[in-house]
This record gives structure tokens, sequence and C-alpha cells, in this order.
């Protein structure tokens, strides 16, 4: 099952705990104070970048009747959504921006290039998740409630089709999305919310379908008739776009939460949990991916999803040199800074996707010692806490390492835990 003493399974003392924490807070005061001038060009950049890249898909789009202005268009539309989505829509809206008192690229008013309104996807995301990341019962996020991601879900038989379930979520991406923060705005407001007069929507619905009917009419309606003659070719290129945007956005959640070494805990564990642990919880709970400067920005930085869970309000452009902090810190205390390349960190995902498919007798592994789903029980010593020996620290990552010859024998692969 998932993890019910998060220090056990750190193999940390709470003193341990406690200067990690010391550690981290000196982290974002750093960043905090330094922020200024280069960070302000920096978003600014990439708006006026975000702006063109659209203004110039609209007019290329225009003669997407001949098949070249098509790929040409849909390319730089694609290209243009998964930025703003992304380095732009989600960063913003986590307030990494609003010490700049701009109006316009502020957590309160910037309205996201997808179907699901900003309100309803921050209260989900930024609160829920953010607050109880990967907390079995209390995060939806892990697998949004349609996929089972942990053997700490009971397996039922509709689990059988997820595999196919997982296609068509990373292909309507931003509707599973929207229907996710949907009911979570409706179990906030509590029995569906107060009813609109005579139609019997609750006011998170209207919100809900009022921004589907913009958005839906802006891509699929508006262009297109602005397009004139190759208005299906226009169509087709802003579905394309957004499927290609859809696909992208998935892959980079699924890389930052899913694969080995993301672990999930229990509630038990939340309700005693300090904020030290909190931000232990973080670091153990999230993955990373390798890339270079473009991917970095095209997945909105959460290449470093690491570095976001432990600091999300801060702006995503320090996210790499906080990271090389972080992975300082994980060194010092023994802990594994979990990272891969993002084809092999998908690969972990998809696999334990098709793996509890299936019901858990079917599985070798133990619900306390398989890839996807460990708890402090799946190390044999009684008294894990960190020692030093040799005058180098003893923590999780060799405790993982002593493990491992264990999981090989079993065929098992773990990600890359440095």
């Amino acid at each position: 099952m998932a993890i019910t003493d998060i220090a056990r399974y750190a193999h940390l003392t709470q003193a341990d705990i406690d200067l990690l924490c010391h550690e981290l807070d000196s982290i974002r005061r750093d960043v905090e104070d330094q922020r200024g001038e280069q960070d302000s060009r920096y978003i600014r950049r990439t708006i006026a970048v975000q702006r063109t890249l659209e203004i110039g898909a609209r007019a290329v789009l225009m003669a997407s009747r001949h098949r070249s202005a098509w790929v040409v268009g849909t390319s730089m539309l694609a290209c243009s959504k998964i930025l703003e989505n992304m380095e732009l829509a989600h960063n913003i809206s986590h307030g990494q921006w609003d010490w700049m008192n701009d109006p316009e690229i502020h957590s309160t008013s910037w309205e996201w290039d997808q179907v699901g309104p900003s309100s309803q996807w921050k209260r989900a995301h930024n609160y829920s998740h953010h607050l109880y990341t990967n907390v079995v019962g209390m995060d939806d996020d892990i697998g949004f409630g349609i996929l089972r991601m942990t053997r700490d879900v009971e397996w039922r038989p509709i689990n059988v089709i997820q595999p196919f379930a997982n296609i068509l979520l990373a292909a309507t991406f931003e509707w599973g999305i929207a229907r996710h923060d949907l009911d979570a705005q409706k179990r906030k407001d509590g029995a569906g919310g107060p009813v609109a007069s005579g139609i019997g929507k609750s006011q998170a619905s209207r919100v809900f379908w009022k921004k589907i009917g913009r958005q839906v009419g802006k891509d699929f309606v508006v262009f297109p008739a602005l397009s004139g003659r190759a208005w299906k070719s226009t169509l087709t290129a802003n579905a394309s776009a957004n499927v290609i945007r859809n696909l992208w956005a998935y892959a980079v959640i699924f890389c930052g939460h899913f694969p080995d070494g993301a672990e999930k805990f229990t509630m038990a564990e939340y309700e005693n949990e300090t904020r030290p642990q909190w931000y232990l919880r973080q670091m153990l709970g999230s993955a990373n991916f390798r890339a270079g400067p473009v991917m970095a920005i095209m997945s909105g930085n959460l290449c470093y999803q690491i570095e976001h869970h432990l600091f999300p309000d801060l702006p995503s452009n320090r996210y790499s040199e906080i990271a090389t902090r972080v992975e300082a810190l994980c060194e010092k205390f023994d802990l594994p800074y979990t990272t891969g390349s993002l084809p092999h960190q998908y690969w972990l995902a998809l696999r334990t996707v098709h793996k509890l498919a299936l019901p858990d007798r079917f599985l070798s592994r133990s619900s306390d010692d398989a890839p996807e789903t460990s708890s402090e029980r799946r190390f044999v010593s009684t008294a894990p806490s960190a020692q030093e020996v040799g005058g180098a620290r003893r923590g999780l990552k060799a405790a993982l390492r002593a493990a491992m010859p264990r999981v090989r024998a079993r065929g098992y692969g773990r990600a890359t835990a440095r």
C-alpha cells in the first residue's frame, strides 16, 4: 500500500527533515530576493512569441486549401497553443508572476486557451492537487478518476479497458481535465452548488458551458468563417492543433506524476504531516525528465516537476537553476532525484496503465514493493533512520540500491534516481 510514515520511508530523522526544510526555504528566499527585470522580460517576451505564432498561423491558414500552408499553419498553431497552455496559462495561474502587479499577467485575470474555465482549474489543480499531492483518496489527479494508477485503488472490472481509455484521454486531454475540474468545483460547492433559475444547472455548470461555447465558437466557427473558401481545411487545422496540444500536455503531465519513483501516500500520513514533511512529500511524489531549453519551455518547464511542486509560485524560468540546488540537496540527504529521458519516463507510466488494468492476483509484486506502489514496509530494516557511515549519509537511495537486486531478479526497472 502507499506510504504511511514518510520519515521512515525516506530514512530520515525529524532533525534531518527540519534541516532539509531550512535549506529549501533558503532557496525560496534567494529566488524571491532576485526576482526582477530579467524575469519580467522573460515572461513578456514569451507572451510576444506566443501571440506572434498564433497570428502567423491564422494568417497562413487563410490559404490552408494548399497542403503546404495547412501543414505550416497547423504546426505554428499547435506550437502557439502548447506555449500558451504550458508556459503561460499554467504558470501565470499559479501566481508565478503576480509579484509584477501587472493586471494582464496575473493569476486572477488570465483565461487560458482551452475548453475548461481557468477558475475551476485553479481550484482543482492549485489547491487540491498541490496541497494533497499523491495522497490517495485526496488527490483526484491520481488517475484523474479514469485510470487506476496505484494498487491502493481497488480493481474494478471497468479497469480492463483502461489502456483504451488512456488513448482517449490523451487525445481529448483538455476535455478530460475540464470535466475533472467541473466535478471538483461541484463537490466544493456542495450538492451541485447553487442552481440557476429555470434551467436546473449549477453555477459551476453554467460557467463550464459558457467557456466551452466561447472556445468551440472561436476554433470551429469564427476562424474557419474568416478563411472563406478555405474554411474546411482551417477547421481541420484547428482540430489537429488541439489534438497535438492535448497529446503533448498529457505526455508531460504523465511523465511528471506517474513514472516509477513518484510515490503515493496515505491519508493517515497526511493527517500528521508537518510543513517540512510536506516539502519531503513533494520531492518523493514527483518526477522530472531531461530536456533542453526548447523542450523545457514547451513543457512549461514541467520537465522540472519536482521543483515545480516544491515552489509552484516561483517563476518557471528559474526552475533550471533551482534544480541544480535541489539535486545537490538530494545528494546531501541521500534521497533519490527521480529523472530520466522523456520516452523512458513515459514508458514507465504507460506500463503502469496497462499493468494495473489487471486484477492484483495476476501481478507478481506485492502492494508494498512494486515499481508504481511502495511503502516503508518494502525495506527489511526495522530502524531505517538515516545514519552516517564512513563520513557519508546512508538514507533512502542506499536502501533502494540494497533492494534493487530483488527488483532486477523479478524483471522490473525503476526510473533513474540520481
